[in-house]
């Protein structure tokens, strides 16, 4: 495409990106939006296991078992990145959650310090580090923060300790921090291949395909230098003008709902109805939301290596920041000898600019965030795909755990008709007495494939073409080893063997 399209020019970057969207499969495209954007959140476990030496295999070590049948989630009397451990000061007035509510989040405040008066203004020592670790954990869990949007009461925090803030995340992390007078941007890094993080539609949870990204990609390159005040209609034309154009209108409007989401655009009608309505653009917001230029890059896969890039010890700092658990197996060489010699200093100083725990176990490290606000997924959370999965995780610790003396890795392989049966024995005791979703207790297929995304993308079941794999991890969530357990007496189970019979 070459020249403007209704008045609108495309970026050339962001054009060639929203192709590479196109072309590329679902998992590949999830990793191209963490690279290309860094928008994704931390996450973490939640519950500490009790302490155990570095030297303790996961598969043996203490547990934070937490029965999953027929729990429900207590409801959070307040929402909010508010944990500063450490700290007696822990400034219960600040509100950052997602879900806060803020009137008019589309609308900037008369003055860009009109929310600073919700924090107290005692800049004793105790506070001071407080305030820090709020908007440090604040940012990593949400990237891009604006004045306005449901993040704002947080936002003074950032402003005010800005260049601390941006000193640390660069020092720890290489992620380069900008705060304006209207939004602060924590440009993260991408976390590489294979690292099941993807973009999500903000009201209904449906993840995003490649022809979703692809319009994403597609409508931020001709809204970087779009006027304020925008007709609906000119802007779809131009996109549909584009190469690639907009196939699906489920994609196009997942696009803008999660532009909407941003900020960057407001007034976005219902549906894309109204092609006469006029849309109003934030450009700056726009032009923050891609983290590097895609241009540098010679294809999709060059892009997502390049985003990963950087020295061994502030590529496993990321690591620890970002996901539940960093396996030494999982590192290349230089990375493991990078945590080999700084074990406990280098968990430590995250763990104190974060306010986690370090959970240092044989086959790698976790840093723990008990409050459970550090994170996109809990796996102790509520409803039918996260009880399931608790309880299947635990069953197929039991079943498939070494013992202790046997030579293992961080993975033990976990044939897909066991989690079959498992998970038949589970819907059939706990499902309607735990009242979990009809839909899903009538397609057990769909329980089962969202009961292991869920478990995948905490890191703790694996997919390798050899077949799927129960990683180290997983133990933390299964009851105290029994090391000979009963067989299963489900109906789904397989019998013991009888007297005289192999096992």
């Amino acid at each position: 495409m070459s020249g403007p399209l209704s008045g609108l020019s495309p970026d050339p970057g962001l054009l060639r990106l929203a192709r590479w969207f196109a072309e590329a499969g679902p998992g590949a495209a999830d990793d191209l939006c963490a690279a290309s954007f860094g928008l994704y959140p931390a996450r973490h476990f939640g519950a500490p296991a009790a302490p155990s030496g570095p030297d303790v295999s996961w598969w043996h070590g203490p547990t934070a078992h937490m029965p999953a049948p027929l729990r429900t989630r207590e409801p959070r009397t307040a929402t909010g990145l508010r944990r500063a451990r450490r700290d007696a000061a822990a400034l219960p007035v600040v509100l950052s959650g997602a879900k806060s509510g803020t009137p008019g989040r589309h609308r900037r405040p008369e003055h860009p310090r009109s929310a600073a008066t919700v924090v107290p203004q005692d800049r004793s020592g105790a506070t001071t580090a407080a305030e820090r670790r709020i908007a440090a954990r604040l940012l990593l869990a949400h990237p891009l923060v604006t004045a306005s949007g449901p993040h704002a009461d947080g936002f003074p925090l950032i402003r005010r300790h800005r260049d601390w803030l941006t000193e640390r995340f660069d020092t720890l992390l290489g992620y380069p921090l900008v705060v304006g007078p209207w939004h602060a941007r924590l440009h993260k890094a991408g976390p590489g291949p294979g690292a099941v993080r993807r973009l999500e539609h903000p009201a209904t949870g449906a993840p995003f395909t490649p022809g979703g990204y692809a319009g994403l990609a597609l409508a931020l390159s001709l809204l970087v230098d779009a006027p304020e005040q925008l007709p609906l209609g000119a802007l779809l034309t131009a996109m549909n003008t584009a190469e690639p154009a907009p196939a699906d209108p489920a994609d196009l409007a997942m696009a803008f709902a999660v532009l909407a989401d941003w900020q960057v655009l407001t007034d976005v009608p219902a549906g894309l109805a109204d092609a006469s309505a006029v849309l109003t653009v934030d450009r700056q917001l726009a032009r923050a939301v891609p983290a590097g230029p895609p241009a540098l890059a010679d294809d999709a896969a060059d892009l997502v290596r390049r985003a990963a890039e950087a020295e061994p010890g502030t590529a496993v700092r990321r690591r620890l920041a970002e996901t539940p658990a960093v396996l030494v197996a999982d590192l290349p060489e230089d990375q493991r000898a990078w945590l080999r010699d700084h074990r406990h200093s280098g968990p430590a100083a995250l763990a104190d600019f974060l306010g986690l725990e370090a959970e240092h176990r044989a086959e790698g490290v976790a840093l723990l965030d008990p409050a459970e606000e550090l994170t996109d997924l809990a796996l102790s959370g509520g409803g039918t795909a996260a009880q399931a999965a608790l309880l299947l995780v635990e069953r197929l610790v039991e079943e498939v755990r070494p013992l202790p003396g046997e030579t293992t890795g961080a993975d033990v392989p976990v044939p897909d008709a066991l989690i079959d049966g498992v998970l038949g024995d589970i819907a059939d005791e706990y499902g309607l007495r735990a009242g979990w979703r009809r839909d899903y207790l009538a397609d057990r297929t769909a329980l089962r494939r969202d009961a292991l995304d869920l478990l995948h993308r905490m890191g703790l079941i694996a997919t390798r073409p050899s077949g799927r794999l129960l990683r180290a991890p997983a133990a933390r969530y299964a009851p105290a080893p029994d090391l000979l357990p009963a067989p299963g007496t489900g109906r789904h189970s397989r019998p013991a063997p009888r007297a005289g019979q192999p096992a």
